[in-house]
């Protein structure tokens, strides 16, 4: 068998293991393997370094497929390649507990680098990568030590480019001349609609060029000569990311399917699968077949991947004799573990340091830690002089600087998110992205992909209710806080002063998952240490006794807040003592963390018998089932209105006098009831 018949083996088995598995499980898209397996094949048999015996080793290429409605083609080259995923796993595709799910998983296949699918995601995941990589390449790389040294290659459809997540991510890529990314565009021109012409006519390969891109076409998906000398100049060309479209041919091969939307998201049918491998001049049976020239082939993956591991490794022990520090913390950074102390800088702030922001406050930590944790890395949406994000002293991440850490998102929060999420993929760098909490709404869905995925990003969100005031309703957040709140896996924390802040950045350090922060434009008090003992474990709890009822007796009732509203709060159980209440004050800034204590620890701040007047500048859905029966709710059902902080404020029933009317009808009403 010459090459070239090895190779047309090769792709068509990848092509019908895809199918075979789209076809067992009634369900996915058969049409993109069909029609890219050749681009696949080139990029994994010839250019992808990759070790199938050791997935996660460090200068590894990565490879995203931001086109995840495909991943029964990638599922299939990583079976054949000799990743750690049965024959069995692809005739189990989409089947509970599978590790072939219905859009590749980061962390349930192994070789899957990123949780895809949302479109356009992949493909900005795949810029942070590349952030990443050159990130980690300026800080540790040294003279004939180039431990870090690794490619980018993303495959992406229509779909990709029609989302502007991508667009979002691909102009600061080119801004940013990530040289070593390489994007291949399945350029099949269908989608589930059908023809891309029904909506998607632009010059795809002129807007990326627009970007900054080096760009290229390849006529023919099938000819494997063009695509290969395509990427050997995406390679070399180390000044600009690369874009390449291929123009294939969605369902190749099947008769009636070819070319048309009915490829794309439904099985061929069992005729039509058997017509297509008559067409293509592969076996009809057995299903899943794998010929032993083309496995023998794939196999040689195994020991290409091994030389790769261990030419760096012996690389890596050159360094670390000649360089040792170097190499004690990069290991430190890829393994995710945090330096010794480095928590000891965390700020503790003094009443006569106030009145002082929680954005300010978030600033001030931000600020002594970062020294001591030089994987912290990211930046805001345009916003660091509001948000407070900027690191002092660690320059501007740019083309010509990739030693800095400040990184200039520009007005584009969607890809921020995404961007953050690829950084905490790739490894060895904590990213962060800030912006208003308003416009958490932009970058919602890599937020959720970063909590399914169980990603070390923390987001800085400020100016966190109507308190912020004149900017009006279009930037007040009412929802936000809820609708964080809600994704599962995902913390959120309103600190109600600076200690709550500093207390709170702490656990975005160390905690592996995503952390959302909400922070206040306007000023606050910083609570009296005296009243204020505990106040990180407090934190770490999600919420924790701030005042009691006096002599420590059972109080009438409890007022509950987060953020700005617990001072609030304070102020009103003064009052409220003053008429004879027992009043007891919880702070709770983070429901997602006290959600994790114990059923005792959480009954015993608000006990059953109880009334609770909750107290937050948000959507007040969400606080009665909560925290059960007796709870009523001083919160904000409406939007905001444009006018200064404190008359917004005053206007929606956030004063103490306010809280002490309803404190009585609560207790008047408990007291019928």
């Amino acid at each position: 068998m010459n090459s070239e018949e090895l190779d047309r083996l090769c792709i068509d088995t990848l092509r019908f293991l895809a199918v075979d598995a789209v076809q067992k499980a009634e369900s996915g898209h058969p049409g993109l393997p069909l029609g890219s397996a050749p681009m696949f094949y080139v990029v994994w048999d010839r250019f992808l370094k990759y070790n199938p015996e050791n997935p996660q080793w460090p200068n590894r290429d990565r490879f995203v497929l931001s086109a995840g409605h495909g991943c029964a083609l990638l599922y299939a080259m990583l079976h054949v390649a000799g990743f750690d995923l049965s024959l069995e796993e692809l005739q189990r595709f989409r089947q509970w507990e599978s590790r072939t799910p219905g859009h590749p998983e980061y962390g349930k296949t192994p070789g899957v680098e990123a949780t895809t699918g949302p479109l356009g995601q992949g493909l900005a995941n795949a810029v942070g990568m590349a952030i990443a990589e050159t990130a980690l390449a300026a800080r540790f790389n040294r003279p004939d030590f180039a431990i870090v040294d690794h490619y980018t290659y993303v495959e992406a459809s229509d779909g990709d480019l029609m989302e502007g997540v991508s667009s979002e991510a691909a102009s600061l890529a080119g801004h940013l001349r990530l040289g070593k990314l390489i994007v291949l565009y399945d350029d099949n021109h269908i989608s589930i609609e059908g023809s891309t012409n029904l909506a998607f006519t632009e010059n795809r390969v002129a807007r990326f060029a627009a970007f900054g891109w080096h760009a290229q076409q390849v006529a023919d998906g099938n000819e494997l000569p063009a695509i290969h000398a395509a990427l050997e100049a995406a390679r070399e060309n180390r000044d600009q990311p690369s874009f390449i479209a291929v123009h294939s041919h969605i369902g190749f091969g099947s008769p009636h399917k070819q070319d048309t939307a009915e490829a794309h998201g439904e099985p061929l049918g069992e005729k039509e699968v058997r017509l297509t491998k008559l067409n293509l001049g592969w076996p009809t049976e057995p299903p899943f077949y794998v010929p032993d020239e083309a496995r023998d082939h794939f196999r040689q993956a195994i020991d290409r991947g091994k030389r790769h591991q261990a030419e760096w490794e012996s690389l890596f022990q050159s360094y670390s004799d000649r360089h040792p520090e170097l190499a004690a913390k990069f290991h430190r950074v890829m393994q995710r573990k945090l330096p010794a102390n480095w928590d000891s800088r965390v700020p503790k702030f003094t009443v006569d340091q106030g009145p002082m922001a929680t954005r300010v406050a978030s600033g001030k930590a931000l600020n002594a830690i970062a020294p001591f944790l030089p994987e912290l890395m990211g930046g805001s949406a345009d916003l660091a002089p509001s948000t407070k994000t900027l690191m002092a002293g660690a320059g501007d991440f740019e083309a010509d600087d990739r030693f800095a850490r400040n990184i200039h998102f520009g007005v584009r929060e969607h890809a921020m998110g995404s961007i953050a999420n690829g950084l905490a993929l790739h490894g060895g760098i904590i990213p962060y992205a800030a912006t208003f909490l308003i416009f958490s709404d932009y970058m919602r869905p890599p937020i959720r992909l970063a909590a399914l995925t169980d990603l070390h990003v923390i987001y800085v969100f400020t100016h966190d209710s109507i308190g912020l005031g004149e900017d009006g309703p279009t930037h007040q957040p009412v929802e936000q806080l809820l609708g964080l709140r809600a994704i599962p896996n995902m913390v959120v924390i309103r600190p109600a002063d600076a200690n709550e802040t500093a207390a709170a950045w702490r656990i975005a350090i160390q905690r592996p998952g995503p952390v959302a922060l909400a922070l206040t434009r306007q000023n606050l008090p910083v609570l009296d240490s005296a009243i204020y003992a505990g106040v990180l474990e407090g934190v770490q709890r999600g919420g924790y006794l701030l005042a009691e009822a006096p002599n420590g007796g059972r109080p009438d009732i409890v007022l509950v807040a987060s953020g700005s509203e617990v001072h609030l709060a304070i102020e009103a159980r003064e009052k409220l003592l003053q008429d004879g209440v027992r009043c007891r004050v919880v702070s709770l800034p983070s429901w997602n963390l006290f959600d994790e204590q114990s059923e005792e620890y959480r009954s015993g701040l608000f006990p059953s018998d109880v009334p609770v007047l909750a107290i937050e500048a948000g959507v007040s859905l969400g606080w009665r089932p909560y925290l059960g029966r007796g709870v009523d709710v001083i919160a904000v059902d409406r939007f905001g209105a444009s006018a200064p902080g404190k008359k917004n404020m005053q206007e929606y029933g956030f004063t103490v006098e306010n809280i002490c009317e309803r404190a009585f009808k609560l207790l008047k009403h408990s007291q019928k009831t």
